[in-house]
């Protein structure tokens, strides 16, 4: 296949398409979408709870699941306004998290993650915990004797018209992407190293992009400035999620 990057170690795809490819291919498979699954994922496993990620949306059938789990619900950040409880904001996890049980659901993290779940191995990386993931990737990679997809999820337009394409590509995961590709040991398909290309010559600007992004700026005008200036953090977390027997667990802890 022409879009596959099948010769190369190492490989970058798009959205839920890129998840079911990679699945397929039966990669190694991070999952990276900053604003805020990957975040709140890795913020969470960070301090001990137990995450089960669920597709979209949240309705009676993912709210069964939670029962059956005993687990609370991690609800949109307006709802959590509402209801209470935890949200997709990173920051709405704590040490006071330990050992809790929580269902997960987003758009594009969650959803992916679900697509590719019956991969070697699923990780979630992003900026907080770029370095972790790539050097716990490139542990599989040799363990398993398996390739690697870096999954930026993108978004998702809310008013798209019939025949138009519903994914949002997003800098703030692409960026995020090629913090993690630049740290991932073996070939690398062009699609990977035009990404890596984009962190290096954004340098510094990082934090800066993603604070003007479009993405950035949805979330700072709807009040969550400090979402955005939290994960823009690079290297801050050891937390390297890892999906085993539906839940993320820190590959670095014993199982």
């Amino acid at each position: 296949m022409y879009f596959d990057q099948s010769s190369y170690e190492i490989k970058l795809d798009w959205g839920r398409r890129g998840a079911r490819a990679a699945a397929e291919r039966g990669d190694i498979v991070i999952i990276v979408d900053v604003l805020s699954f990957s975040s709140t994922v890795v913020t969470a496993v960070q301090h001990k709870a137990n995450i089960y990620p669920y597709p979209p949306p949240i309705n009676e059938t993912a709210k069964a699941y939670a029962k059956e789990l005993g687990a609370e619900m991690v609800w949109g950040r307006s709802e959590a306004i509402r209801v209470g409880g935890h949200s997709l904001s990173p920051l709405s996890f704590s040490s006071a998290d330990y050992a809790r049980d929580f269902v997960l659901c987003s758009l594009n993290g969650a959803a992916c993650t679900w697509i590719a779940a019956q991969v070697p191995a699923l990780l979630v990386g992003c900026l907080l915990n770029a370095s972790a993931v790539a050097d716990t990737a490139n542990r599989l990679k040799l363990e398993m004797d398996v390739n690697i997809t870096v999954i930026p999820c993108g978004e998702k337009w809310s008013d798209v018209m019939e025949g138009e394409d519903e994914l949002r590509p997003g800098i703030e995961d692409y960026l995020g992407a090629g913090l993690i590709l630049s740290r991932l040991a073996g070939t690398k398909s062009p699609e990977a190293e035009v990404c890596i290309g984009a962190v290096k010559s954004s340098g510094h600007r990082i934090r800066d992009l993603i604070w003007e992004s479009a993405s950035g700026r949805e979330l700072r005008e709807r009040g969550y400035e400090d979402d955005v200036t939290y994960s823009c953090q690079a290297d801050i977390s050891y937390a390297v999620p890892m999906l085993q027997e539906n839940r993320f667990v820190n590959a670095g802890d014993p199982v």
